[in-house]
């Protein structure tokens, strides 16, 4: 059965304006924001199914606020009044703890925490916390980002993206890369193992015992991993760890490799190895955009789940811990399941430059 077709929506060009900015501004409670970018995409003519898969909201809210907005236009996506008593604080209040959270900082401090934003707006905590909730506001976190500015990025990332979703016929398609400097770390007291109530303890402090490096080959396919062991991570060992490889790879088949631009990996001794093989294809990442090699999520569930929290008293005690956890997940190998298209991450990435552009004009 059909259900009813959504309410057509046509944005005059001040509407347009001003349900873009609400969309985009800083300023913006996250509510306001997500209904506005609902009419703006129901007014491109999108379905409330679709527009509720990209915001990740229900379809009946999707539903709700368009036909909000297609009876009371703007005035439509406010809230109704609420009961109970009215709040004390006004929109200019909030609007000045807002700015200054995103446009100041304290004296003496790289950012604003609850306490010191209370005392210098004159609110108390738990206000200037709802206020900092409801502008979706965490001034004690901090992430990282790096864009690559290689100039081939478009062109390495649908080649690579194509070969984890679509890879070539009767051809082995590995992620090869090191992870290097693993240290061998005994703590200076004994562990305390967790218990009910109590989590497990470990000295912050620690005995170096030695450092190995990792070499490892991930076939997309299966998820199975080739790993060897080195002392240290030069050419001469990337071209023994291709020699374990190329062993261990059927004799019958092309290999895409995909690795990064170290380099160990552009030496003439390298490539030499890749020319003398010719059914051997290499496949370089883009600068600083190491999270396209599948590798580095194996290198990282090896960390979370064996290196951290391990006690190593020797190269030799991690090593051997380095390869009970490969031989582990050979026994049971399951590959990584590869999402996005190259249109996807590309899409991704001029949005987050979009966005970035845009708060920079704000600030201007």
């Amino acid at each position: 059965m059909r259900g009813r077709a959504a309410v057509a929506i046509a944005l005059n060009d001040d509407e347009r304006s001003e349900l873009e900015m609400r969309a985009r501004r800083r300023k913006t409670a996250r509510a306001d924001a997500q209904r506005a970018a609902i009419v703006l995409l129901a007014a491109a003519g999108e379905s409330n199914t679709t527009i509720a898969s990209r915001l990740g909201v229900t379809r009946v809210t999707v539903t709700t606020w368009r036909n909000r907005f297609a009876k009371r236009r703007l005035e439509g996506l406010s809230d109704e009044p609420r009961p109970g008593a009215p709040r004390k604080i006004g929109d200019d209040k909030i609007a000045d703890v807002v700015t200054a959270t995103l446009e100041s900082m304290p004296p003496g401090a790289t950012h604003w925490s609850r306490r010191s934003m209370a005392r210098a707006s004159g609110l108390s905590v738990t206000t200037v916390h709802r206020i900092w909730s409801a502008f979706s506001l965490q001034p004690q976190r901090s992430e990282t980002f790096k864009l690559s500015t290689d100039p081939l990025f478009v062109d390495k990332i649908r080649d690579i993206v194509g070969l984890y979703l679509d890879p070539p016929d009767r051809a082995l398609v590995l992620c090869i890369d090191e992870k290097s400097q693993i240290q061998a770390l005994d703590r200076t007291q004994s562990l305390l193992p967790m218990r009910p109530g109590q989590a497990e303890r470990h000295t912050h402090d620690y005995k170096r015992h030695g450092i190995t490096s990792l070499f490892a080959a991930l076939n997309v396919a299966t998820g199975h991993i080739i790993g060897k062991c080195l002392p240290r991570h030069r050419a001469r060992e990337f071209r023994r760890f291709l020699d374990l490889v190329e062993r261990n790879v059927p004799d019958d088949l092309d290999i895409h490799v995909i690795i990064d631009n170290a380099s160990a990996h552009k030496t003439k001794l390298i490539r030499n190895w890749f020319t003398k093989r010719p059914r051997w294809h290499v496949h370089f990442t883009p600068t600083s955009a190491s999270w396209i090699n599948q590798v580095e999520r194996f290198f990282g569930l090896l960390t979370e789940q064996q290196i951290r929290r391990g006690v190593h008293r020797s190269t030799k005690a991690l090593e051997a811990a380095i390869m009970d956890y490969i031989n582990f997940r050979n026994a049971d190998p399951k590959p990584f399941r590869w999402t996005k298209t190259a249109d996807d991450i590309l899409a991704a990435i001029e949005r987050f430059c979009r966005r970035t552009l845009a708060f920079q004009n704000d600030i201007a």
